[in-house]
């Protein structure tokens, strides 16, 4: 009976170990794409269905699984275990499965998401004038992120902050010497950008790197495929 190929087995054990490094590089993007407070308190106040970070929370799911099996692989392929090649095997078909599907969900209701985005947005709007406790939470990340990417308001500019516009209005401010991007508002130089257009743009490049991720996973996970099963049926022959 034909034995089992040196060549597959390190391979093999090369790219589990490969694998394993991918899963804790996507945990640690997704992690690190989760924590970022650039517009988390913006989008929690939105309605779940619009939130990217529904799919980042799948995606550090998926990076563990990855890391288990990639483990999983590693010890078969070293052990020459036939049950872990093949739960290595199931585990992976199912990950690219739930891949795939997720892609054609994504692709199909992309539309969808942006309108439930933009509908989260503006209403929204209403938090930055009223007085309560959630709506101060959600007043305080968008100064923040005013500041930092330099706009004023979420849809209507300065205007959306109402009378809290004075407490708030110097994370609006241009610098000593406003340009043509300020304007001013109530005595004070304000941007005149609102950051709606901005705080979507972030939204899609999250939404980029997770599909990269995710195509890139595709392709290695195809490959351990075929590496784990040539190797269990080898094992079966040996």
């Amino acid at each position: 009976m034909a034995g089992v190929s040196g060549c597959i087995k390190y391979s093999m054990f090369i790219f589990n170990f490969l694998f394993w490094l991918c899963g804790i590089l996507i945990l640690a993007v997704a992690i690190w794409v989760r924590v970022s407070k650039d517009d988390q308190e913006i989008f929690s106040h939105g309605d779940s269905s619009a939130n990217p970070y529904v799919a980042v929370n799948i995606l550090i799911a998926v990076g563990a699984t990855i890391m288990i099996l990639g483990f999983l692989g590693c010890c078969g392929a070293m052990k020459e275990s036939r049950c872990m090649l093949l739960l290595f095997f199931i585990g992976l078909f199912l990950i690219l499965l739930l891949q795939v599907a997720a892609g054609i969900l994504g692709a199909t209701f992309k539309s969808e998401f942006e309108h439930i985005l933009n509908e989260t947005l503006h209403k929204n709007v209403e938090l930055l004038s009223a007085t309560d406790d959630n709506a101060k939470a959600f007043q305080k990340a968008l100064t923040e992120f005013q500041e930092k990417f330099k706009c004023c308001g979420l849809v209507n500019g300065a205007a959306d902050w109402g009378n809290n516009f004075q407490y708030y209005y110097e994370s609006c401010e241009c610098p000593d010497m406003p340009d043509s991007s300020c304007i001013i508002y109530e005595g004070k130089n304000i941007y005149k950008q609102p950051c709606i257009s901005l705080i979507k743009d972030l939204a899609k490049k999250h939404i980029i790197i997770i599909i990269g991720i995710a195509f890139g996973l595709a392709v290695i996970e195809i490959l351990g495929l075929v590496f784990s099963m040539v190797l269990y049926c080898q094992i079966g022959n040996k």
